[in-house]
């Protein structure tokens, strides 16, 4: 029974882990579009 706790708690952390990662991409992307934005409406 522990031995499948452990394994849950592993994969759980794994999955947050990547979706973390995800939404962290998603917000660098919409960061540099917002800035290219402000470029090219500068210029």
């Amino acid at each position: 029974m522990k031995k499948l706790m452990g394994i849950s708690f592993i994969l759980l952390m794994t999955a947050g882990a990547l979706a973390g990662c995800n939404t962290i991409s998603g917000a660098g992307q919409d960061v540099e579009e917002g800035g290219q934005a402000v470029q090219d409406a500068a210029s």
